[in-house]
């Protein structure tokens, strides 16, 4: 009985993607955007550090250059927004510290955490990354915010520094 309630109040219970055209899964992908959107907008507290990959790997995905953002966070944690603020080629972006921090310092963020994408699908940070978190995160130290995490994301997977516990 469980399974016909669910189904019958479930519009998209029996869809799968290989059932959808391609426009119909763009329309998908629109559609779980505008929710995340919705879910995750100002104010929100965030729920969860996977609910944050989850939204940054729909946010991101299929994106065929690397793409650097971050998230800005009030000091109880609550999302202020949400911005790429540079974008690279299918392999790095040049990230300028200063214009994170600046960033962070227009919109009175206490905390924030960073983002990327690896286009290639390989979600493991290079060096290079680890090296940006670390310089990134003495940066905002020296005016008091705080690096909570930097994610790097693909389509199928995205894996947190600090839970690798290298903040």
């Amino acid at each position: 009985m469980t399974a016909s309630i669910t189904a019958a109040g479930n519009r998209f219970h029996a869809l799968t993607p290989a059932s959808l055209s391609k426009s119909e899964k763009s329309s998908v992908v629109t559609l779980a955007l505008a929710v995340l959107k919705q879910r995750q907008r100002p104010g929100r507290l965030l729920k969860s550090p996977r609910a944050i990959a989850d939204f940054l790997r729909l946010k991101l995905a299929g994106r065929r250059n690397e793409v650097f953002g971050v998230i800005f966070l009030d000091t109880r944690l609550r999302l202020i927004a949400v911005a790429e603020l540079f974008n690279g080629t299918i392999d790095g972006a040049t990230v300028y510290t200063r214009v994170v921090v600046q960033q962070a310092l227009d919109r009175d963020a206490a905390a924030v955490i960073a983002f990327h994408n690896h286009p290639s699908g390989v979600a493991e940070p290079s060096d290079a990354d680890r090296t940006l978190t670390e310089k990134l995160g003495g940066a905002l130290a020296l005016v008091d915010i705080r690096l909570v995490d930097h994610l790097v994301v693909t389509d199928g997977r995205a894996v947190s520094m600090a839970e690798r516990g290298w903040l």
